[in-house]
């Protein structure tokens, strides 16, 4: 309650606050009048509350605070729930995926965010159905579609039962125009935005993606429309995206995608003061500072590849140069994108060239793989599982794999100890340098960004 009267932003998504004597929820920072004591309930996440019977606030708009409590390294298997969650939209065989019982996860969902998957997922659908109702011109069908829902009426009765709206008068007071998609994507600040762009721009594909002036866009392709996102900074602790028009359909998963490449998810402050207590890290830690991921987890495995004891802008200009053979061309090109990375389909059935017979072989096995279901790099596994998956692989060995695991698979604890600018930053060799990260886990990965990031 503290927390709440000082309206300390920082605390914002660790707690939120129930107010009996209203049946709105808040979180800490909101500009409403301070509740008298006695009226109040606190919840560990927005999804809690709203299962307490609980309406989302409208002027601080609880529901769509990045990150919550569970991501501070308490549960891997939760981490790992919530990203499928949000990036199928679709909670059906959860437990499966993630290799544990119905039960168990039931318990630990209860235990970290007092609400079932269910309904941390139906959470996530309303705030982004509330942004497409105020921010977009869309029909009301297409809004429910996007935002996840199967069903016009229920989509009604959650945004009523969430809001204390309807769908139309929520529309009314926000409104929105023709033309592209503007979606506010929150995240806990700080966020090092100008490292984070400087390391996807020295890494970025010509004719796929660019860096200019500060703004990152992407050429994509969702259930066969194309187009062209973008995302720069908001004025506050968010991100804006920017989606076409006809990509509106695909907002709940391109959402989970940009989340994943700027790592949106991340609580910056806990990480730093856990690895700032290494005094060789401590001054590396710029603040704010994310693991970069990466648009597609396929793409992130072949490039890994191609960057085996090769330069950054080697293994950058040779996957672009494996784009711009095999990848889709853009019906509208702009901005200088004009393809799509290739799909593992695509490159199941071809020779590659260009490159060494290792790799090329190597690329189109993981290929094959992926296309057949042998491999599946939805993040689901432990680290270890996943390292184990991807090295029984020919031409993937241990650092590949543990790239691939932190950059694609979003991994906060993978580590590619080989790694030859990790071993010279520390001066150490590969297994004392694994003894030294031991003090960093379960963020061993920020602390190889922070070391990569070092200025020369």
């Amino acid at each position: 309650y503290r927390a709440v009267q000082s309206r300390d932003a920082r605390f914002s998504g660790r707690f939120f606050m129930a107010v009996r004597s209203t049946g709105i929820y808040c979180r800490p920072g909101c500009p409403a009048r301070l509740p008298k004591r006695q009226n109040v309930l606190f919840y560990p996440s927005a999804a809690a509350a709203q299962g307490g019977g609980y309406r989302a606030c409208l002027r601080c708009r609880p529901d769509a605070v990045a990150g919550a409590p569970v991501l501070l390294g308490t549960s891997a298997t939760i981490s790992r729930a919530l990203r499928i969650l949000e990036e199928t939209a679709d909670a059906t065989g959860l437990p499966a995926r993630l290799g544990v019982g119905d039960r168990h996860l039931r318990r630990l969902f209860a235990q970290h965010l007092g609400a079932s998957p269910a309904a941390v997922l139906r959470t996530r659908r309303l705030n982004l159905a509330r942004q497409l109702l105020e921010g977009s011109a869309l029909e009301m069908t297409e809004v429910a579609l996007a935002a996840g829902f199967t069903s016009l009426r229920r989509f009604n009765e959650a945004v009523r039962e969430s809001f204390g709206r309807t769908p139309t008068a929520l529309r009314a007071k926000g409104g929105g125009g023709e033309g592209a998609l503007e979606l506010r994507l929150p995240f806990r600040p700080p966020l090092d935005w100008q490292g984070i762009t400087r390391f996807l721009g020295a890494r970025a594909l010509p004719g796929v993606e660019q860096i200019e002036a500060g703004v990152w866009r992407r050429a994509i392709s969702e259930q066969g429309t194309q187009g062209i996102i973008e995302v720069r900074p908001g004025d506050g602790a968010f991100l804006l995206l920017r989606v076409p028009a006809p990509l509106a359909h695909a907002a709940f998963a391109l959402v989970a995608r940009v989340q994943r490449v700027f790592d949106l998810r991340a609580d910056p402050e806990a990480i730093a003061a856990h690895l700032g207590k290494d005094a060789t890290l401590r001054p590396l830690l710029r603040p704010g500072l994310r693991v970069p991921g990466a648009w597609d987890p396929f793409e992130m495995s072949v490039r890994a590849i191609l960057g085996q004891q090769i330069s950054v802008e080697r293994a950058r200009v040779m996957a672009g140069m494996l784009a711009l053979a095999h990848g889709e061309p853009l019906a509208e090109p702009a901005h200088g994108l004009t393809h799509l990375f290739p799909t593992a389909e695509k490159l199941a059935g071809f020779e590659l060239r260009g490159m060494p017979g290792a790799r090329a072989r190597a690329i189109q096995l993981l290929a094959i793989a992926v296309r057949d279901g042998a491999v599946v790099l939805d993040g689901a596994r432990s680290l270890e599982a996943s390292i184990e998956q991807l090295t029984a692989l020919p031409g993937i060995g241990r650092w590949t794999a543990e790239v691939i695991a932190l950059r694609a698979l979003a991994e906060p604890d993978a580590f590619p100890a080989g790694d030859l600018g990790l071993k010279k930053a520390l001066q150490l060799e590969e297994r004392d340098l694994l003894l030294r990260a031991e003090e960093w886990r379960p963020w061993r990965g920020y602390a190889a960004l922070a070391l990569w990031m070092k200025e020369p």
